[in-house]
Order: structure tokens, then C-alpha cells, then sequence
């Protein structure tokens, strides 16, 4: 069975930073692209970032370019979200989301003075 577990969320004052896990279960992610999407309170999915499997290219949404970077550790079978100088927009619900859609529970990040 899949699962993924994310964790690192909390409460930042903009400007800060915050790591994001998530721990894959169940499936070898080093063989699967891995996503990170996040939902804003009222708003739908929004996709910030990709990693390819093998040699892990990695792409970013526009409004998150230059301050996030998505990286992968193979043999703990997680996948990380660096996140700094964030602003009061990157407030929601961090996902990680497989390529077949299976996705975790989410990791609230909260940016607030």
C-alpha cells in the first residue's frame, strides 16, 4: 500500500524558511517523479514543484522560482521542499503527490507577523 507522509509544516514570520519531508512508503519513489502541490484556504490545487526520477531534473511554478528547491534523498525514500524567504501567499496545505495522484495528508505552512 502507498503511502506518503509529509511533515516540517508550521507557523513562519515572512521572510523565513521551512523544510518540508515527505516519507514514501509502500513504493520505491527514486523510480517515480515526485510533486509537491499546496492548497491556499478557498482556493483549488495549485502545483510548485517537480522532481524527475534517475537523474532528478526539477521544475518550479513561477511564484515560487529562485525560493524553493525540491530535492531527493533515494535511500530514505523522501523528498524535500526547501522554503525560504517566504511570503503570507505561500500560506496553505503542503501536499506530495505521486504520479499516478496518490498523495498524503498534508502539512499546513502557515506565513504570518
Amino acid at each position: 500500500q502507498v503511502q506518503l507522509v509529509e511533515s516540517g509544516g508550521g507557523l513562519v514570520q515572512p521572510g523565513g524558511s521551512l523544510r518540508l519531508s515527505c516519507a514514501a512508503s509502500g513504493f520505491t519513489s527514486s523510480g517515480n517523479p515526485m510533486t509537491w502541490v499546496r492548497q491556499a484556504p478557498g482556493k483549488g490545487l495549485e502545483w510548485v514543484s517537480e522532481i524527475e526520477s534517475g537523474g532528478g531534473r526539477t521544475y518550479y511554478a513561477d511564484s515560487v522560482k529562485g525560493r524553493f528547491t525540491i530535492s531527493r534523498d533515494d535511500a530514505k525514500n523522501t523528498v524535500y521542499l526547501q522554503m525560504n524567504s517566504l511570503k503570507p501567499e505561500d500560506t496553505a496545505v503542503y501536499y506530495c503527490r505521486t504520479a499516478t495522484g496518490i498523495r498524503g495528508q498534508g502539512t499546513q505552512v502557515t506565513v504570518s507577523s
